[in-house]
C-alpha cells in the first residue's frame, strides 16, 4: 500500500508506517449500554449538527487553481491569508482563489515549508470568512469528522468519517516525511489537499493531506487518510504569515544530504553541512548510516523517517560504515531543521 498526496495535479506516493498487521484476532467488544443518539431523535440531532457545521465552515474553504492543477485550501485570517498543502502551490508564484460564493481572486506566494508540506498565500482586497482552529491535541480515535475541500474540482464537497488513528508517520516518494498525522476514514480524494477536517464543533482540527491507495486493486484503499494536523498548521501558518519563513521548526535535524546505496543496504551521506549536528559528531560524507537508535535504516526515507520521531535536542545514536568498510556508532545532538 502506498499514499497519494491529494491534489489534482499528479500527487507524490508515499509510504505509511504504523500499518496493521494482516491477521490480528479482533478483540470482542461489549455491547453497549446506551446509545445516546439512538433512534429517531438522536439521528436527526447528528444530521442537524452535520448540516451546521458545513454551513458555518464552506465560506472558509476555497479552491486553489494552478497551472499544475487544483487543490483546496482555508482561509486563516481576516487580512486574506489562506493556509493549503505545499504540494497544491509549488512551483506557482500566483493562484486562482475561487470563494464557495463563486467569486475568484488572485492569491500570491506568502511563504512555504516544504518539510511539513505547508503553505501560505494571500488575497488582497476580498473579504473572506476566516476559520476557526481547534486543538488537535485533544483529539480522540472514534470522533465525528468531515472532510470539506474541492475534490476532482467539485466545488465545496463534503465528506464524513471518524478520527481512526492519531500519531501516525507518512513519508512522501520525494522524502518529505510528516509526523504525527490524523488518519480519518473520512474520503480524502484529488482535490481535497489543503481543505479543512473539522468536528462537530465546527473547528479545523486538521488539513487533509494523503490518501492511501492499493497498487494491487490499481486504485484508492477507501477510508484510509490522513492530515497534518491543526496544531502544526497554525504554527507553521503563523510564522510564515509573520516573517515569511518558519524560525522555530520543531523538527529534529542532522545535517546531511543522503542518497540510496545500491541493495539498499543503508543510506549513503553525498553532503555533510558545516557546522551541523553531525559535522560535529564525525559524520563524514561517503558514510552509509545503516541505523537510528538500533532501527535499521535500508534507505533515505528511513533514516528521514527514524529522525521525524525526535526533537530537537535529542541524542540519537547513529550507526555508519565508512567508506574503508569500518563500522561505528557516534552520539548525536540534534538540531533544529532550519527553514
Amino acid at each position: 500500500m502506498i499514499l497519494a498526496s491529494c491534489s489534482t495535479s499528479p500527487g507524490n506516493g508515499a509510504s505509511s508506517t504504523g500499518t496493521p498487521k494482516a491477521g490480528t484476532a479482533a478483540t470482542a467488544v461489549p455491547e453497549p449500554t446506551s446509545t445516546p443518539l439512538a433512534g429517531a431523535g438522536g439521528a436527526a440531532a447528528l444530521q442537524n449538527a452535520y448540516v451546521a457545521v458545513v454551513q458555518h465552515v464552506l465560506p472558509s474553504v476555497v479552491q486553489i487553481e494552478t497551472s499544475q492543477g487544483l487543490g483546496s485550501g482555508i482561509v486563516y485570517d481576516t487580512s486574506g491569508d489562506i493556509v493549503t498543502n505545499n504540494h497544491v502551490v509549488e512551483g506557482a508564484t500566483t493562484f486562482k482563489v475561487t470563494a464557495s460564493t463563486g467569486h475568484q481572486y488572485t492569491g500570491s506566494l506568502v511563504g512555504s515549508f516544504p518539510a511539513d508540506d505547508l503553505a501560505v498565500i494571500r488575497v488582497s482586497g476580498a473579504s473572506l470568512t476566516s476559520a476557526s482552529f481547534g486543538d488537535s491535541a485533544k483529539l480522540l480515535v472514534g470522533d465525528i469528522v468531515m472532510a470539506i475541500g474541492n475534490p476532482l474540482g467539485l466545488q465545496s464537497s463534503v465528506t464524513a468519517g471518524i478520527v481512526s488513528a492519531t500519531g501516525r508517520t507518512v513519508s512522501e516518494s520525494n522524502g518529505v516525511v510528516l509526523p504525527d498525522t490524523i488518519q480519518t476514514s473520512a474520503e480524502i480524494n484529488p482535490g481535497n489537499s489543503g481543505g479543512a477536517l473539522v468536528d462537530l464543533a465546527g473547528e479545523v482540527v486538521g488539513i487533509p493531506t494523503l490518501a492511501a491507495t492499493d497498487q494491487q486493486l490499481g486504485g484508492a484503499a477507501p477510508g484510509i487518510g490522513f492530515a497534518i494536523p491543526s496544531n502544526i498548521v497554525t504554527s507553521i501558518a503563523g510564522q510564515l504569515i509573520k516573517s515569511g519563513h518558519v524560525t522555530h521548526s520543531g523538527r529534529a535535524y542532522l545535517g546531511v544530504r543522503i542518497a540510496l546505496t545500491f541493495g539498499g543496504n543503508g543510506a549513503l551521506i553525498s553532503s555533510v553541512d558545516s557546522g551541523s549536528p553531525a559535522a560535529r559528531a564525525g559524520l563524514h560524507a561517503g558514510d552509509t548510516i545503516t541505523a537510528v537508535n538500533g532501527k535499521a535504516t535500508s534507505s533515505p526515507e528511513a533514516v528521514t523517517e527514524a529522525l521525524a520521531g525526535l526533537a530537537p535536542g535529542n541524542v540519537a545514536k547513529v550507526t555508519a560504515v565508512g567508506q574503508d568498510g569500518s563500522h561505528r556508532t557516534v552520539s548525536v545532538t540534534l538540531g533544529e531543521l532550519p527553514a
